[in-house]
């Protein structure tokens, strides 16, 4: 799901004496508009409040929250048919409201944002997931991000939108050691966007919402180099791109995260945020997009999921759900869902978290039959969640 992930308790927002909650027809408690605060305690903008996206505007960053990333996953075939899934995130994160940057005199090391970048890498025939990071401050332009057009970079590390014919096109590239990747991604649909009135919701409070859309099936080309050897590969990859302040509460364990890619052109993102206690949070939810890119919102109680399986990290010694039985009854999908690896997991990264994200194969539960492919994240069970 992602603007859960790495958000900062020091993030702390303002819930106001007079927050009025209302129950909707799902259940689910919202706060009425009226009762909320534009601003957090901090000062920056509360994603409580309803958003209206504009594109391709909303591609770049926004300064105005705390928190924010473009989290791209996908499925990738070379000429010789070995097939590699991929994770390559740009995070962002204001220490102080707004982006005030050095002015006249001031000292260029002076930096208000900083970016962190995971890039990640399953070899499916070789049975290998390797995995890197990068960990930039704005200062000295070491880090940057743009707020009118898609041009994010952590080092080298670089995302930007070309805009190419009016269709919504990404080119991004990444290199460590292990594993480069230079692609291009060109959208097959437009942005879906999750949850209501441009909110997410990620609890009751009147700060627990974040703005989220998806880019849920992006044609990709270009070029992976591994294991000492260059290959021209093609694919079909997801972005999510979240901005908020305040997602993760302190009664929040962590959360699993779904985004399915069914043969049939349909998708399926699903979140389900676990409280310490081991329950749902209500406000878990998911988006099932249909082959012209129309959303349909789904409420917690619409996605049934129960895991199949675990698997013990030998890293870190956190023990991971690995395997999913997800149940879409009103669309009549019966999924199993198989991690194409067991072990990928982004252990002891800089900033002290742990997390399983890894691509996954989608079953008929019935027959077998393969429908599709998906990546699936994991939270919170090696660990607690913080920047």
């Amino acid at each position: 799901m992602k603007i859960i992930r790495w958000a900062s308790t020091g993030f702390a927002l303002a819930i106001l004496a007079t927050l009025t909650v209302v129950v909707p027809p799902n259940g689910v408690r919202a706060a009425t508009p009226g009762a909320i605060s534009a601003r957090t305690a901090s000062g920056f903008a509360n994603a409580r409040l309803p958003w209206q996206f504009v594109f391709p505007r909303d591609h770049a960053a926004h300064f105005g929250f705390a928190s924010e990333w473009w989290y791209y996953t996908g499925h990738l075939v070379a000429a010789d048919g070995r097939r590699f899934g991929y994770e390559l995130t740009f995070f962002r994160y204001g220490l102080r409201p707004g982006d005030p940057r050095p002015g006249p005199g001031e000292s260029k090391w002076r930096g208000n944002q900083v970016y962190p970048a995971h890039l990640a890498l399953t070899d499916e025939r070789g049975r290998r997931f390797v995995y890197d990071e990068r960990f930039a401050r704005e200062a000295l332009g070491m880090g940057r991000a743009s707020d009118r057009a898609l041009d994010v970079a952590a080092d080298d590390w670089t995302l930007h939108e070309t805009g190419q014919r009016g269709t919504p096109t990404f080119r991004m590239h990444a290199a460590s050691d292990a594993v480069g990747l230079d692609l291009i991604q060109v959208a097959e649909k437009p942005p879906a966007v999750h949850g209501h009135d441009g909110i997410s919701l990620k609890g009751a409070c009147a700060s627990c919402a974040s703005h989220y859309y998806s880019m849920t099936r992006l044609r990709t080309s270009g070029r992976l180099r591994y294991g000492g050897r260059w290959f021209r590969v093609t694919g079909t990859s997801w972005m999510d791109h979240e901005f908020g302040s305040d997602e993760l509460q302190p009664d929040q364990a962590g959360w699993d995260w779904f985004s399915i890619q069914l043969d049939d052109r349909r998708e399926i993102m699903d979140y389900r945020l676990r409280e310490k206690t081991g329950a749902l949070t209500p406000e878990s939810s998911g988006s099932l997009v249909d082959q012209r890119g129309a959303v349909r919102y789904l409420a917690r109680e619409d996605v049934l999921v129960d895991a199949t399986g675990a698997w013990k990290s030998p890293h870190t010694g956190g023990t991971y759900p690995s395997g999913w039985h997800v149940r879409i009854p009103s669309a009549h999908l019966d999924l199993v869902l198989t991690p194409v690896l067991v072990d990928q997991e982004l252990a002891n990264t800089t900033a002290g978290t742990s997390y399983w994200e890894g691509a996954v194969d989608a079953n008929d539960a019935a027959t077998g039959k393969h429908l599709g492919v998906g990546y699936v994240e994991l939270t919170g069970y090696a660990g607690a969640i913080s920047l």
